[in-house]
């Protein structure tokens, strides 16, 4: 059997595909709390406008961009978006679980186990929010450390497409494009949140119990 037979039929054997789901698991270990932190700060602050008009959530929002610490907040900030950019790249990889199983990993079944319900949600979240969580994660890169970026202007020497490029990056993070997009990007921004949880209970039963890396060699 080739690499790329292994791949599609028997992921779980992939010593590559091992190798991230190790850097996955531990990233999302130690990036869980963060995670959380501004997951729920983010989902409130999207109606930041309509909330200033009754009460000062100023705090709020200094504890989503600068982590109440200023510049030393927001650098910590930016290493945890690219700790979320990372997640969502090995997360993609290592979510492939064989041509036989990959629709089981699409749902939740709400009937099983609450390990393999854990397990399914976090595997179906990541996958159907995927582009939400890396939009997150750049933009977040983005608002804290925007030199990275500098390459994209030499790669478009008018400048045009990376300047809107950027400036929908970062109205996209906070999606204040009406009371629908607004509902939405709240109501998501709570999915990074289910994602650490998820993570960090599969991190420890893995621990514990010390089960394999495959989702689908797991008990029902």
């Amino acid at each position: 059997m080739t690499a790329w037979q292994q791949w599609l039929q028997h992921p779980e054997r992939s010593r590559v595909r091992n190798a991230f789901f190790q850097i996955h698991l531990w990233v999302g270990a130690g990036a869980a709390g963060y995670i959380l932190l501004v997951s729920i700060s983010g989902s409130v602050i999207v109606y930041r406008n309509e909330l200033s008009r009754r009460f000062s959530i100023e705090w709020l929002v200094n504890l989503h961009e600068n982590l109440l610490a200023g510049a030393s907040g927001r650098l910590v900030n930016g290493i945890g978006a690219i700790f979320v950019t990372s997640l969502c790249l090995t997360g993609a990889i290592i979510w492939w679980p064989g041509v036989k199983n990959w629709r089981r990993s699409l749902t939740v079944n709400w009937r099983a186990n609450f390990a393999r319900i854990n397990w399914d949600l976090h595997s179906a979240l990541g996958f159907w929010c995927f582009l939400f969580i890396l939009l997150w994660g750049v933009s977040g890169t983005y608002f804290s450390f925007p030199r990275l970026f500098d390459a994209l202007f030499i790669l478009d020497p008018a400048d045009h497409f990376t300047d809107q490029g950027l400036f929908w990056l970062s109205r996209l993070h906070f999606g204040r494009f009406g009371w629908f997009t607004e509902v939405v990007w709240s109501l998501l921004g709570f999915v990074p949140a289910v994602l650490a949880f998820t993570g960090v209970f599969i991190c420890c039963r893995r621990m514990i119990y010390k089960k394999p890396s495959n989702p689908n060699t797991q008990s029902d």
